[in-house]
This record gives C-alpha cells, structure tokens and sequence, in this order.
C-alpha cells in the first residue's frame, strides 16, 4: 500500500451503510488493509470508566474500513478515482487521478 491511500487523503465511500458520504483518512492499517475514516462507519461500544473515558457508558467512535470499500477523491477534479502511478524526472514515485491525470502527491 505505499502508493496507495494515505493518511490524511480524502477518500468516498462507495460500499456499505455509509455509501457516497466523503471523509478524511485518520489511520490506515496496511496488514489488515483497513482504513479508519473520519466521522463515519460510527459504531456504539460501551466502555468501563478509564483515564480516556472517565464516566464510562456508551461511546459512539469510528470503526474501520475496508480499503475495497473505499475510492479516493481527487483534489482537482473532486471526483472518485483510481489511482495511477508514474515516475518524476527525479526518479520519485507520484501518484496520478486516472480522470484528470493530475498528480495526486503534494
């Protein structure tokens, strides 16, 4: 996944109860190829009372997401996409929006 969907991406649902909803990368967990997405995939856990979490009771936090189930958004053309690759002309590896051919890497 070192090309592939980074932290801090913004990537569009496209499976799932959270179908066509956008949201920042948080984490990403290349062994399991999940993704941890802000504000969505909102799961309920209830928690005994710890440092973190000092009442207790139930927490709504996200959950993580299968990279499947997921399509990064291209920052220029603001659409779903897969994505490309292509080298620099210093020999680095860039990613590239298959729609507007756009490099993706900042």
């Amino acid at each position: 996944m070192s090309l592939d969907i980074k932290k801090n991406d913004t990537v569009m649902v496209v499976k799932g109860d959270d179908r066509g909803k956008k949201g920042r990368v948080l984490s990403v967990y290349p062994v399991k190829s999940e993704l941890l997405i802000e504000k969505l995939n909102i799961v309920k856990r209830h928690m005994k009372p710890n440092k973190k979490y000092t009442q207790g009771g139930i927490i709504e936090k996200e959950a993580p997401v299968h990279r499947s189930n997921v399509a990064l958004v291209c920052p220029k053309c603001d659409k779903p996409t897969r994505i490309g690759s292509t080298a620099l002309e210093n020999g680095a590896r860039v990613r590239v929006c298959k729609i507007c051919k756009e490099i993706m890497d900042r």
